[in-house]
């Protein structure tokens, strides 16, 4: 889906732009949105798309709206529509490439210094998804970006598939063995969902979601 294609997402990303910068005079945000736009609907994602973003951006209003979970919301809003700006399933640097992309592009729109490396900050910090006690930015990105895995359980199935498509280049076993490992990482985090409001609404079924899908992959009993 293109820019043109999408209009309202396209609206989203200017409003944010404009918020972030508080009346600061800047560049026109709407080119930086279709670049942003076109690298989301590049053809080798098949989960990491503009559907994954505006899911993202849905899930941070959602924890704005329920939670009042604090921290700088538009700074958190832009890191989203960076955090898998540059994705290539077959690269390991996909998040420090992002970053770097933010930091050019925001420099570029008229943030400031602290506010890009705030920005950029945030989408390394994606790799991980480990947020240190009192980070409200990176606690709010990062369980608006594991949402995903308190769906129900079509839903994550349909997430689980699009990943394997994504990966549609790795022989079966070798997925199966790192998708596993990836699935132990999380469930070994005291809490997937740091914000109040996503440890009471999503952590308890993704925590089924990931348990059942990690027996699946080890033709563990009770997979079913």
């Amino acid at each position: 889906m293109t820019a043109d294609q999408d209009p309202q997402l396209l609206r989203r990303w200017t409003t944010t732009l404009l918020a972030a910068r508080a009346g600061r005079e800047g560049p026109d945000p709407v080119p930086y949105g279709r670049n942003l736009l076109a690298r989301w609907s590049e053809p080798q994602r098949r989960y990491h798309t503009v559907d994954h973003l505006r899911a993202v951006l849905d899930r941070i209003d959602e924890l704005a709206d329920q939670g009042g979970e604090g921290g700088e919301l538009e700074l958190v809003r832009l890191a989203a529509w960076f955090h898998d700006a540059v994705y290539r399933p077959d690269r390991s640097e996909n998040e420090e490439r992002s970053a770097a992309l933010a930091e050019k592009a925001l420099t570029e729109a008229g943030l400031t210094d602290r506010e890009v490396t705030e920005v950029a900050r945030l989408v390394r910090l994606t790799v991980t998804h480990d947020p240190a006690p009192g980070d409200l930015n990176g606690e709010t990105l990062c369980d608006a970006d594991l949402a995903v895995l308190a769906g129900d359980p079509d839903t994550y199935g349909g997430y689980v598939a699009a990943v394997r498509e994504e990966y549609g280049f790795v022989p079966g076993d070798a997925f199966r063995t790192g998708r596993a490992a990836v699935l132990r990482q999380l469930l070994a985090l005291p809490r997937l969902f740091r914000t109040p409001y996503g440890a009471a609404a999503w952590e308890e079924r993704a925590r089924e979601n990931l348990e059942r899908e990690l027996a699946e992959l080890e033709g563990r009993p009770g997979a079913d």
